[in-house]
């Protein structure tokens, strides 16, 4: 790796003389500007606004124009000459736990490598310190003309360093977060608990991989070699959320799927999920027992209905009967 910058980290009268490397470095697949029409680069030009000339990088310098519109050129000499106090230095201003730093005000990671072999027995020393005692230096760097805080911690059998944003750089998120208003109910904190289990179940981060940059891979690749490009299907964002208890349970179940059964699951997703069943169950089981009885009870009814009109047509009947009979005798006799 190329050494970006060397120095000291110097706390108290202990200097330990060491090199800064860079720890990321970010993937991807470099493109440049073309026209659409015939593939012709673009080339972006430093034009001057005052004189219409292109201008080399080394007449390019720094300005600011105030509110009246004055503008105050600074050179890079001008910055050179600066009087940064940590220009070589990785000056320790405190020891603080590690719980002290909030991960929002980290920015770039950087190694720490001792600069020479006489700088190893301090470096150890330091290193093992701050391991032992959990602890996380704050120090102030000085990077490319700039001052900045910096986080000096362990990882594995190396010091890194971590530039941070100055406490005034970090904004206020006022207005942002829910209004204390809005609570969950503990079934629902539960059931999200259970769908975390279940998702974290055999995560390896190592695994993770940059689908986007694969699919423009694949994307480039159809287009050098003149054949269609191959079609992704796109996972649709989720809609708005009207029942967050049914939202989580079936996040629950989707994952269970895609992670095949697994005692995780079985324990979180699972109990939320018979629970859940059950009480489907009991309510399916008491519709059911309800139909069945009003229908028993309507057949009773109709059953009843229809013996006493059967009743009640035979006895009309029947009286019909002897009436005829009686009116017949009658006049036999007359």
């Amino acid at each position: 790796m190329r050494t970006m910058w060397k120095g000291a980290i110097g706390f108290g009268l202990v200097s330990v003389p060491v090199r800064l490397y860079a720890a990321t470095q970010e993937h991807g697949i470099r493109l440049h500007q073309v026209h659409d029409q015939d593939g012709g680069r673009i080339h972006l030009k430093r034009v001057c606004d005052a004189c219409g000339k292109e201008i080399p990088y080394e007449h390019v310098a720094k300005g600011f124009e105030d509110d009246e519109g004055n503008t105050a050129v600074v050179t890079q000499n001008d910055l050179a000459g600066l009087p940064v106090p940590s220009k070589k230095l990785i000056d320790v201003l405190a020891f603080v736990g590690a719980d002290r730093i909030d991960p929002l005000q980290l920015a770039n990671s950087y190694y720490l490598a001792p600069d020479s072999t006489a700088a190893e027995k301090p470096y150890v020393l330091l290193r093992e310190t701050l391991r032992q005692t959990e602890r996380v230096a704050v120090t102030k760097i000085a990077l490319r003309t700039r001052e900045s805080l910096a986080l000096l911690r362990v990882h594995r059998d190396l010091l890194t360093l971590h530039t941070m944003y100055w406490p005034d750089e970090i904004r206020e998120p006022a207005g942002l977060a829910p209004p204390e208003s809005v609570t969950v109910r503990p079934q629902e904190l539960k059931m999200a608990t259970s769908l975390m289990d279940t998702l974290s179940e055999d995560f390896e981060l190592e695994a993770l991989e940059d689908e986007y940059e694969v699919a423009l891979g694949e994307l480039i690749s159809a287009h050098l070699e003149h054949r269609p490009a191959p079609k992704k299907k796109v996972t649709p964002a989720p809609g708005n959320v009207i029942d967050l208890m049914a939202a989580l349970q079936a996040s629950i179940e989707t994952a269970g799927r895609k992670e095949g059964t697994k005692e995780g699951a079985k324990e979180g997703g699972g109990k939320a999920a018979a629970r859940t069943a059950s009480g489907r169950g009991r309510k399916t089981a008491t519709k059911s027992t309800t139909s069945t009885s009003s229908a028993k009870s309507s057949a009773k009814k109709t059953a009843g209905s229809s013996k006493a009109t059967a009743k009640s047509g035979t006895k009309t009947t029947a009286t019909t009967a002897k009436k005829t009979t009686a009116k017949k005798a009658g006049r036999r006799a007359s």
